[in-house]
């Protein structure tokens, strides 16, 4: 006889499981309070990153059944979720969801199911990354300056070149002018780098 567990997760402490085992016992599982796991984490970490998911899974056996009530349980986006379903498919583990009317996820419908979500994950990713490219090649045309405001103005940064070339150490730049050894480092890199191309 297949045994159930039941994982239960909840990304604060002041958040408790007890809705989600509700959940499941009233969805028709019947889960021994010894194979119930559950774990506060932030649903942003993965599932192979969660110590109650590592110590669920090496209690996990062929044949077994697993239970979430969401499937924001089993990882932190629709990519990990799909790796942490198929490696429990692989042990021979099934897993239903309630929040898709306790599908087997293991199952073709359950494995068709997760196709298309992947399937409308990935296609958010591409909106989003496009989305970025052209807000990103907008600003470049009017002209705003991207990324990081400098540390340094274009006169304090001659001044820490002018340090520099007088041999002042860059330790001894960086406290003058009030500023990181990383960023008197960073405009000498850069100064060697344009003397270079100049030369060349």
């Amino acid at each position: 006889m297949s045994r159930v567990f039941a994982y239960c997760r909840v990304s604060t402490s002041d958040q408790t499981t007890a809705n989600q085992l509700q959940e499941i016992a009233g969805a028709g599982f019947e889960v021994s309070p010894r194979r119930v796991i559950e774990e506060t984490v932030s649903g942003s970490v993965a599932a192979s990153e969660r110590p109650g998911w590592a110590s669920l899974v090496a209690r996990l056996e062929e044949g077994d059944v697993l239970v979430v009530t969401k499937l924001d349980r089993l990882g932190r986006n629709a990519m990990d979720v799909r790796a942490t379903v198929d490696a429990l498919a692989v042990d021979g583990v099934r897993v239903y969801c309630l929040a898709l009317g306790g599908m087997d996820l293991t199952s073709p419908a359950g494995k068709m199911t997760m196709g298309v979500i992947n399937a409308v994950a990935e296609f958010e990713r591409d909106l989003l990354i496009e989305r970025t490219q052209a807000g990103l090649a907008r600003a470049k045309v009017e002209g705003k300056s991207l990324g990081r405001p400098k540390s340094l103005s274009n006169e304090e940064t001659q001044a820490v070149l002018e340090r520099l070339a007088a041999g002042e150490s860059v330790a001894a730049t960086a406290k003058a002018m009030g500023t990181s050894r990383q960023t008197v480092m960073r405009i000498r890199d850069m100064g060697d780098a344009r003397r270079s191309s100049v030369a060349a």
